[in-house]
């Protein structure tokens, strides 16, 4: 089962896929991938982290502090920690975990070559998947091939569901690993 999460900047979609992967390790499911943090000083927002679910490995994979590199808004992307930590832990996922977490899929990202390739190699697997996109990834080919997928179910985080929407797709999903066993 391939999940797709979507919704406005700032509504929940990490927290959604955090407190999912959290309900299914509660399960007995192995779960691994990565996931963004926003890191802030003084309450301001200077950049972000990422985090292999399966180790608690961290990098700084942009910030407003950093001087080369891809630029995203007032952020330089750090390519190196994407591959370093991101990617090797959705390709670490996909090889031993029965679900993979990609948070985010986002214009960040997708500077890296690394990164397209280990999606598209857990969106090609047999492993469950659930990744958050970001909000205007229609804009990107790579991200309108992975939208378009004919298993990929997708959810539109709001307001009004985003309380909800763990249960619903832990429900899905479970039902489809237990399929799967």
């Amino acid at each position: 089962m391939k999940i797709l999460v979507t919704g406005r900047p700032g509504i929940g979609k990490t927290t959604l896929v955090s407190r999912l992967a959290q309900m299914l390790k509660d399960r007995g499911v192995s779960v691994g991938g990565m996931i963004t943090y926003e890191t802030r000083e003084k309450q301001v927002r200077t950049g972000f982290l990422v985090e292999d679910l399966k180790t608690g490995l961290k990098g700084l994979m942009a910030s407003v502090n950093y001087s080369s590199g891809p630029r995203v808004g007032k952020y330089v992307v750090n390519l190196a920690e994407i591959e370093r930590v991101g990617v090797k832990a959705i390709t670490d996922a996909v090889e031993r975990d029965e679900v993979v977490i990609i948070d985010e899929i986002g214009p960040m990202e997708l500077y890296s070559e690394s990164f397209r390739k280990a999606v598209s190699e857990a969106f090609a697997s047999a492993k469950s998947v659930v990744a958050t996109i970001h909000y205007r990834a229609s804009q990107s080919s790579f991200c309108r091939t992975i939208l378009s997928r004919e298993d990929v179910s997708t959810f539109v985080v709001n307001v009004e569901n985003r309380n909800v929407l763990p249960k619903t797709i832990l429900d899905k999903l479970y039902h489809s690993l237990l399929v799967k066993k």
